[in-house]
């Protein structure tokens, strides 16, 4: 069973950094696509970008280049999303998914 597990959600503020996981199972993690997505409240799914963990090829939609920063550890099968410095725009839900958009 391919499961894909997402850490607790956080309260921060701007400027603080924050790293969220997805911790991922039942698959080979270094032979698929994970991508993470955003969505805004009242708007659709946006895709941020996507990691290729078995050579940390990563691509990035432009509107989020240079914003996040996606990476994975393959000993422990998950990938992460991770801001320097957060704005208060930055606030909405984000999804990790298997695949690529």
């Amino acid at each position: 069973e391919v499961q894909l597990v997402q850490s607790a959600a956080e309260v921060k503020r701007p400027g603080e950094s924050l790293r969220i996981s997805c911790k991922t199972s039942g698959y080979s993690f270094t032979s698929s696509w994970i991508s993470w997505v955003r969505q805004m409240p009242g708007k659709e799914l946006e895709w941020m970008g996507s990691i290729y963990p078995g050579n940390s090829d990563t691509r990035y939609n432009p509107s989020f280049q240079g914003q996040v920063t996606i990476s994975a550890d393959c000993s422990i099968s998950t990938i992460y999303l991770q801001w320097s410095s957060l704005r208060a725009s930055d606030s909405a839900m984000y999804y990790c998914a298997r695949g690529t958009i």
